[in-house]
Parts: C-alpha cells; sequence; structure tokens
C-alpha cells in the first residue's frame, strides 16, 4: 500500500512530498527545504518512519520547488531527476532567487531526465509521468492508477489553478494540461497539489472556478 506525506517549506510555504510504500523505500518530490532547520526535518521524518530514499524527483523547476536539491544529493547520493524541459530553468534557479531577494542555493545537474509515460519505481510500485505544461515548461504530474492519486505540482490546487503570468506560463495550454491529463483520471483520485490542501477530481471538475466541466 502506498503513503503519501508532506512536509511544509520555506518561505512559500511549498509542500514536499515523501511517497513509499510497505518496502520503505521512499521517493522524494519537490524537496523545498531552504534552510538546516527545514533539511533536519526532512531527514527526522524519514528516520522516523525508517525509509530509504531510492528518488528526488521533480514536477517543475520554479525555486520554490528545489532549494533541497543539493542537500538530498550529499544526503542521499540521490542526484535530480525531471523533464527535459525543466532543465533550463533548474540550471538558472539563482536569477530566480535574486528576483525574489533570497539566498542562492547549490545546483547539482540531474541523474536523467523523465517523460510522459514513463514509470518511476520504488519499492513494489511505481509512479506514472504525466507531461502537463501551462503553468511552466517541463511540468509533470506523478499518478498511481492502483491507489488513485496524482501529485500536481503547480498545475491544480484546490479552487484554483496555477499562475500563467510567469515565463512560459500559458493558460491555454494548462487548461489542456488540467482536462485532457487530470480531469480523465477520474474523480475519486486524490490530488497533492504544490501549495495547500490536498483536494480530489471530482471536486474540481464540480466547482473550480478556472476549469469546470
Amino acid at each position: 500500500m502506498i503513503k503519501v506525506d508532506k512536509l511544509i517549506f520555506n518561505a512559500f510555504q511549498e509542500n514536499t512530498y515523501l511517497v513509499y510504500d510497505e518496502t520503505s523505500e521512499c521517493l522524494i518530490i519537490d524537496p523545498g527545504c531552504q534552510d538546516a532547520y527545514e533539511q533536519q526535518e526532512l531527514v527526522d521524518f524519514i528516520d522516523e518512519k525508517k525509509l530509504k530514499p531510492v528518488g528526488q524527483l521533480y514536477t517543475h523547476c520554479h525555486i520554490d520547488h528545489i532549494p533541497g536539491n543539493a542537500f538530498v544529493f550529499k544526503k542521499y547520493g540521490l542526484r535530480p531527476v525531471m523533464h527535459k524541459l525543466s532543465l533550463p530553468f533548474f540550471m538558472r534557479a539563482n536569477e530566480q532567487s535574486r528576483m525574489f531577494g533570497l539566498d542562492e542555493i547549490e545546483i547539482i545537474e540531474p541523474e536523467k531526465f523523465i517523460a510522459e509515460g514513463d514509470k518511476i519505481k520504488f519499492g513494489n510500485s511505481f509512479l506514472e509521468v504525466l507531461y502537463t505544461p501551462g503553468h511552466i515548461d517541463g511540468h509533470v504530474c506523478f499518478a498511481n492508477k492502483n491507489s488513485k492519486f496524482v501529485i500536481v505540482g503547480d498545475v491544480l490546487f484546490r479552487d484554483s489553478i496555477g499562475r500563467t503570468d510567469l515565463p512560459t506560463g500559458d493558460f491555454d495550454i494548462l487548461e489542456s494540461s488540467i482536462k485532457d491529463k487530470l480531469y480523465t483520471l477520474g474523480a475519486d483520485f486524490t490530488v497533492y497539489p504544490g501549495h495547500g490542501v490536498k483536494t480530489t477530481i471530482g471536486h474540481e471538475m464540480k466547482n473550480n472556478p478556472f476549469v469546470r466541466i
């Protein structure tokens, strides 16, 4: 059985997810831990649950989702894994840092790239990659159709959607990603967003004021 737990990090209140099954193998998704205190919080959670991290994955590479990349690499030996169109944003992350008046972060080059339809294995389980641009190029979501959940980064929020006024953002593309890739999963899917509380596909299909069907 897959479990999904959340830690909230940095000034943007970004959701970092730890996904694991009965083997205790664990994926760390969007490690946003910004400082030593938050880094220790991540380690303490992993130690308390006796987890074994086997992957460092990114839904996308805006600055609030990637501060922990170097720490996770140094602590657990895991290089970042992302869509290839995320790489330019990832490698220029400190331009984003300066724009928001944040401290610069260390960047560890990715191990490999993922694409639509890839399956990310951990323990006895896997997550399927869905390519979902519109908020930013290179954005992906991670779904498991047996456990009926999807980790959506900043594509979809409870009663809202990701902003489209940043570079490579496009509302029409985002709307298509939501309708074609997320709403087709099924109304009973749990949605774990990059910020805020979880929701369901069914709730958003009926109530989301931006993309309702």
